[in-house]
């Protein structure tokens, strides 16, 4: 194989690249974050690759500009300095492109996107990484890197702040019309612009109608007719009258008010001026009229509002919606007032989705009677995220600690031992974001440390070591292992907590081969399956109308067996609905719960089931093997179960590594 040289002028071999590369390991000093052993793998390609690794140092984080050189024949200065272990036989290989650190191959070939013949990587050693998904640094590289951690910690308080951005409207239930109630030309104007204040029955505009001037002159002639037979036979007196009445009604039917039909009787010449009064009084939010127009029956002259109330229309996003509610207060902020709040209430929340931008609108009214406040200024809206105080808070973590690629939310924990540091790679479900924080559904237990800046620059490094970092797998789009999680409120996770105790009941009996006291058990299990409820959200109650069955069948399999044996095989089915709900829902216990695995049980197919300790009571064996089997997972109080994620080979097997116990 053969590499052009960047001047182009000659062409490289390897003998030639590890000739040199003797000089390059003297001279080469990296800023101390990779260990020697990953720059030995790189340094025939040093001379081709040198960019590739400033860029690598960038993206580590080091932008501080600090870069040391150790001195010559010296390689102690560099992070993990440990001599590349030699490879052996056995020793697993992969081969990697230099330039795209992302592509893994288990045999020689060329990078498909770059077209460069493909580079051998062995496994790290053990100080630098202790799996595919470890990564250990120096004190001085975690210096260098910026590392920062933050614990996992509960929330008492508000976990975060919601901010929307919206726009101040008018409250649509004060918004009214002004219309023409005839038709004609307009020939004045009282209120010529928006904005003006008008109170109710005031008259805006005047029109000359010829309809109503034709029938008010009908009103006029009749009107004189009635006086002049006043002294007339009394068939002519009432045929008068009736067609007086026929005017009024005519005027009537065309819009005139009652209070306008007697002043127009009294009058001696019809009107050529018909006042148009508003019937409610606010601010005119838009004129539609001009002097001089005509407009027919009904024709919109102007759009009135009360502003003592208004409307702040917001945007809320998909994962916004599941923290907003209807009656919940929120402070509003606008730039015209800085440093004022104004205090509003969500009234409104659009039940559809916009499938453009996927907001769904969110209405908050505010009030506004000394009218400070105007339609169309923008606002923003702070929505306080409520959460559960004390031991009933969430878990939380700071929004810049996760990195997403789809569905998948990865987290670097800190875990030390004596002198080193690794940082390894975990898969969590997190909930809606809260502000600055997201809650943790899953994955993460209390007291954890996380890295909260700088989770990329470690990300990069493993996918530069060869690790199975977040980047160098793809979009997780399909379902993984906290996908089935349903967050309920802790309220109805509390009320499965009966459940989970008769069940260690039963678990802790058959362990004493006390068959009485498991039915014993049994039986009350049953009987506090019916007292739970799960009120919120609909999957929950969903989730619990399928799971609820199969853990009442299960119990009384128990209470009516025979034997011990009898019973212990419908044990097995009642832990597998058992660990089901620790993954779906939580562990509602105030103590952490341990999944045990024995590969004897069930006919040396291998049984798992639920204890509280971490000492093995197998319930399956009883006295006979009473410690046969392992602890393959813990679950901490309110925290979820996980399940083995097929695709990381650093999750626990089914099986325990290193075997069981008899």
């Amino acid at each position: 194989m053969t590499i052009d040289s960047n001047e182009g002028a000659d062409t490289v071999t390897h003998e030639e690249n590890n000739s040199r590369s003797e000089e390059k390991k003297r001279n080469f000093s990296f800023s101390g974050i990779f260990s020697k052993a990953t720059l030995v793998q790189y340094l025939p390609h040093a001379r081709l690759l040198g960019i590739g690794f400033l860029a690598g140092a960038l993206v580590l984080g080091l932008t501080s500009g600090e870069t040391e050189s150790p001195p010559k024949h010296d390689m102690s200065a560099m992070a993990g300095a440990k001599d590349a272990p030699p490879s052996g036989e056995g020793a697993a290989s992969q081969w990697t492109c230099s330039m795209h650190p992302q592509i893994q191959r288990g045999e020689p070939g060329s990078c498909p996107i770059c077209g460069m013949d493909l580079i051998k990587v062995q496994g790290n050693d053990a100080a630098e990484d202790d799996g595919p998904r470890k990564i250990t640094l120096s004190k001085r590289a975690q210096v260098l890197a910026k590392l920062r951690t933050t614990t996992v910690q509960r929330n008492g308080q508000s976990a975060g702040e919601l901010r929307l951005l919206g726009r101040v409207e008018p409250n649509e239930k004060t918004l009214k019309m002004v219309t023409a109630w005839t038709g004609g030309r307009i020939d004045r104007l009282y209120v010529n612009t928006t904005g003006e204040q008008v109170r109710g029955g005031q008259v805006i505009a005047t029109l000359y109608s010829p309809e109503i001037f034709a029938a008010h002159q009908d009103l006029l002639s009749a009107s004189a007719q009635v006086k002049r037979m006043s002294s007339a036979v009394e068939s002519s007196r009432l045929a008068a009258g009736a067609a007086r009445d026929a005017a009024r009604q005519r005027l009537s039917l065309l819009g005139v008010p009652d209070s306008e039909l007697a002043r127009m009787e009294n009058q001696k010449k019809p009107t050529t001026a018909v006042p148009i009064r508003t019937p409610f009084g606010g601010t005119v939010m838009e004129r539609f009229a001009t002097e001089g127009s005509y407009v027919t029956t009904g024709a919109r002259l102007y759009s009135i509002a009360k502003l003592s109330t208004l409307w702040i229309q917001l945007d809320a996003y998909e994962s916004d919606i599941p923290l907003l509610k209807l009656e919940q207060n929120v402070r509003v902020e606008v730039d015209a007032f800085p440093g004022e709040n104004f205090e509003g209430e969500i009234t409104f929340i659009d039940p559809t989705l916009d499938p453009r931008k996927r907001t769904s609108r969110v209405r908050v009214e505010v009030d506004n009677k000394d009218g400070r406040l105007r339609p169309g200024m923008f606002a923003q809206a702070i929505v306080a995220a409520e959460t559960e105080k004390a031991d009933n808070a969430p878990l939380v973590i700071p929004a810049s600690a996760p990195l997403f690629t789809g569905r998948r939310a990865v987290v670097y924990v800190e875990v030390t031992h004596a002198e080193r540091t690794t940082y390894e790679a975990r898969t969590v479900r997190l909930g809606p974001r809260l502000g600055n924080f997201y809650p943790v559904v899953a994955g993460l237990s209390e007291g954890e440390r996380i890295v909260q800046r700088g989770a990329f620059a470690l990300d990069a490094d493993l996918q530069i070591r060869g690790g199975k970092s977040m980047m160098a797998s793809p979009d997780d789009q399909q379902a993984g292992q906290w996908d089935n999680v349903v967050h309920v409120p802790r309220a109805d996770l509390k009320s499965l907590a009966p459940v989970f105790k008769e069940y260690l009941n039963i678990q802790q009996a058959l362990g004493s081969d006390d068959l009485k006291k498991s039915q014993k058990a049994a039986n009350e299990l049953k009987t506090s399956l019916k007292k739970v409820k799960f009120s919120e959200p609909p999957q929950g109650e969903r989730m619990w109308k399928t799971h609820s069955p199969m853990l009442d069948s299960h119990s009384t399999h128990i209470i009516k067996s025979t034997s011990i044996e009898e019973a212990r095989a419908g044990f097995e089915g009642l832990s597998g609905s058992i660990i089901m709900l620790l993954r779906r829902v939580g562990n509602p216990l105030k103590e952490t719960l341990f999944q045990a695995f024995c590969p004897m049980a069930a006919g040396s197919r291998g049984a798992s089931w639920v204890q509280v300790g971490e000492k093995v009571f197998n319930p399956y064996f009883g006295s006979s093997m009473l410690d046969c089997g392992e602890v393959t997972r813990s679950v901490d109080p309110g925290g979820h179960l996980s399940s083995p994620d097929p695709s990381d080979s650093a999750a626990p097997s089914k099986t325990p590594a290193g075997g069981h116990n008899h």
